[in-house]
């Protein structure tokens, strides 16, 4: 139970940063799960790089004049979301809460950590540049997410079914509520953030002047979030290229809660009624 304590204030501030009267607040319960982590063994003080190249990455974006810093800034905070997105810098030591094993008959063996790591993109993208986190109203924003989730289940799952990497496969594990906390507070805003608004929007206000500017940048950004995937091989890039084009659309409209909404969405759909993550003969 101690080894939990830091990613049960890691869920309340990432659940913070979507008031906007939280959203500053966020720090204090990320901050306690930083603390708690320390004490508990679970990061070591090298691990504190990690956040404190992340607030020079900010300094430099935010507060810098010139076109050289800035853009320092941009490439020290991309630098870093590779490496944490990677799990490969030094000092964390995330905690496994699923055991690989198959989740279902002919299923490839699952596992899942809790990351105090990957996160951290979140919160800077989120804080630091500020993308749009919703549309005008809550049902513009509802309504984007639902047609772009609806969309991606049906094209991707689809698909995967058409290239036999996944079989129906209904199933509700005991392991399946902490896969959806993780999943709704963590994985899918950090990755949404990350793809849709940092360099889904960079883009966009890159070629805000071109007809095709927002297309462009939606097509670049689901591209790059397929070749993320590269590790499933080259049907799970594809997967995941249509996916993010979806995410994209919802993004677009709705803001980043729409995506990381449709996201969730294709994710539960996936987890719950097909093999997950895929079948194992592939």
């Amino acid at each position: 139970m101690p080894h939990f304590m830091p990613w049960s204030a890691l869920f309340l501030a990432a659940a913070m940063l979507w008031p906007p009267a939280t959203r500053r607040w966020s720090l204090v319960p990320l901050a306690a799960a930083w603390a708690w982590a320390l004490v508990d063994g679970v990061a070591d003080p090298v691990a504190l790089a990690a956040p404190a190249l992340l607030g020079l990455a900010a300094v430099l974006v935010l507060r810098s004049h010139g076109k050289a810093a800035h853009a320092a800034g941009h490439a020290l905070f991309l630098v870093l979301a590779m490496l944490l997105f990677l799990h490969w810098l030094p000092g964390f030591h995330n905690l496994q809460v699923i055991a690989p094993a198959p989740m279902s008959p002919g299923a490839a063996p699952f596992g899942m950590y809790l990351n105090l790591d990957k996160p951290l993109v979140a919160f800077w993208v989120v804080l630091a540049l500020a993308p749009p986190m919703a549309a005008a109203n809550a049902r513009l924003t509802l309504q984007a997410a639902l047609l772009a989730c609806a969309a991606a289940v049906a094209a991707c799952m689809g698909l995967a079914l058409a290239l036999d990497v996944v079989e129906w496969a209904p199933k509700w594990p005991a392991s399946g509520w902490i896969w959806l906390i993780n999943n709704a507070l963590l994985v899918t805003l950090a990755e949404e953030a990350l793809f849709r608004g940092y360099v889904q929007q960079r883009l966009a206000a890159c070629w805000r002047g071109r007809a095709w500017g927002g297309w462009a940048a939606l097509a670049v950004a689901a591209a790059l979030f397929g070749l993320a995937h590269y590790a499933g091989g080259w049907q799970w890039m594809l997967l995941a290229g249509v996916a993010g084009a979806a995410y994209g659309v919802a993004y677009r409209y709705g803001g980043l809660a729409a995506a990381v909404l449709a996201h969730l969405g294709l994710n539960a759909a996936h987890f719950g009624l097909f093999t997950y993550p895929m079948r194992a003969a592939l």
